[in-house]
C-alpha cells in the first residue's frame, strides 16, 4: 500500500508522515529531503540550471541514500551525511527553483517510484498524490493557516540556531507557496481524491489518528 501526504511547508507533513509510518510499520520517505539534497549539491558544485550538459551529467551521477541510524532517518549524498546541511536557509531559498526544473523533476520522480516498488510506504512531499503516485490507495493533503505555519517553522529554526525572524519566515513561506503552486511542472495542489486536513488547531496525535481512520477504511 502507498500512502501519500502532500502539502506546503509548516503543515506538519514530516512529523505526521513519520508517525503514520511508525504506527503502521511502513517505510517512510521524505521526498523533500531528496530535492534538498540535490539542491545542496548543485549549490556546492556551483552548477547552473541552464547549463544543460553539466546538469544532465550531474543527475546521472547523483547518488542519494536513506539510512536508519538508531531511530532516525539520515540522508546521504555520495556517502556524506547531509541531513543537517540540507535544512539551511541557503538550501531552502533555492530548492523550489531547482525542483521546478523539468529534468530534475524527471530524474527524481524515477528514483521515488523505484523506492515505492513492492513496498508498504508513506511518501511525503508536494506532488506525491498528483504526479508520482496518482494511484496511491490513500492520499492526504495537509494545510494550515500561514501564521501558524510560520510560527512552527520559526521555532524549528530557533531550535537549530538558524538566524531568522518570524516575519522573514512568513514572507519566505508565502513566496514559496506562490512559486510552488503556480509552477508549470508538478505544481503544489491537492489531488481530487485526497483527504484535506487543516492542522492549524489539532495536535500531531489527532491528525495522525484521523489519517489512520482513512487508511483503515481503505484497507
Amino acid at each position: 500500500m502507498i500512502i501519500t501526504i502532500d502539502g506546503p511547508a509548516g503543515t506538519g507533513k514530516t512529523t505526521i508522515a513519520r508517525a503514520v509510518a511508525e504506527k503502521l510499520k511502513f517505510n517512510y520517505f521524505d521526498t523533500g529531503a531528496m530535492y534538498r539534497a540535490l539542491t545542496y549539491r548543485i549549490n556546492k558544485e556551483k552548477i547552473e540550471l541552464h547549463d544543460q550538459n553539466t546538469l544532465s551529467a550531474f543527475l546521472v551521477s547523483f547518488k542519494f541514500e536513506i539510512r536508519d541510524v538508531g531511530k532516525e532517518k539520515r540522508y546521504f549524498v555520495e556517502d556524506k551525511d547531509v541531513t543537517d546541511l540540507i535544512r539551511t536557509p541557503q538550501v531552502t531559498q533555492a530548492v523550489s527553483r531547482v525542483s521546478a526544473h523539468p529534468e530534475v523533476r524527471k530524474a527524481l520522480v524515477a528514483i521515488q517510484r523505484e523506492f515505492g516498488k513492492n513496498k508498504n510506504a508513506v511518501f511525503e512531499g508536494r506532488d506525491m498524490g498528483t504526479v508520482v503516485f496518482p494511484k496511491a490507495e490513500v492520499k492526504i493533503f495537509l494545510t494550515a493557516r500561514p501564521a501558524v505555519r510560520a510560527e512552527r517553522r520559526y521555532l524549528e529554526f530557533k531550535e537549530k540556531k538558524i538566524p531568522a525572524t518570524q516575519e522573514e519566515v512568513l514572507q519566505e513561506l508565502l513566496e514559496r507557496d506562490h512559486f510552488d503552486s503556480t509552477r508549470e511542472i508538478a505544481p503544489l495542489q491537492r489531488a481530487e481524491d485526497a483527504h484535506l486536513i487543516d492542522t492549524s488547531d489539532f495536535t500531531i496525535e489527532q491528525v495522525t489518528d484521523q489519517i489512520l481512520t482513512y487508511i483503515g477504511k481503505a484497507a
